[in-house]
């Protein structure tokens, strides 16, 4: 008995590490396209305003510009087993998405204007650091696979 359990459970892991490592990966994959969308709307931004609106508003527009544009994706490609309807996924992505906003507000005026550090350098430090927390927030809560 105890065997034919063991067999089971390697079955399933089996067929779930797989699974799980592809996800992650798609995530990454997802997460590097996400953050250079952002990045470049980020430079576009500070571009053609020339510093006449404060970064920190256009990293915020930036944010949910980045938010709307990439979400299909991740329902769809990323997070496809996802039981939430679209809304109420789309509202939890962007509570999640909020983490990182949070992190941009409040790291970039700290790196930027007292650690005398560039701003897209700033950004490009607190965008590497943010992934780990953003996959483990929308893995087990955004895209949980039951509500």
């Amino acid at each position: 008995m105890l065997e034919l359990e063991s067999r089971s459970v390697r079955r399933i892991q089996a067929a779930t590490l797989p699974a799980f490592l592809g996800q992650r990966i798609t995530y990454l994959l997802a997460g590097a396209a996400t953050a250079g969308v952002y990045y470049v709307l980020l430079g576009l931004g500070l571009l053609l305003t020339r510093n006449s609106v404060p970064y920190l508003f256009l990293v915020v527009g930036c944010h949910f510009v980045t938010v709307v544009a990439v979400y299909p994706a991740y329902r769809l490609v990323v997070f496809r087993g996802c039981a939430v309807g679209w809304i109420p996924g789309y509202l939890r992505f962007y509570a999640v998405g909020l983490t990182f906003l949070g992190a941009s507000a409040a790291g970039l005026p700290l790196l930027v204007e007292l650690a005398g550090m560039p701003l897209m350098a700033a950004q490009a430090l607190i965008i590497l650091l943010s992934p780990p927390l953003s996959y483990l927030a929308n893995r087990f809560w955004a895209f949980r696979a039951t509500v």
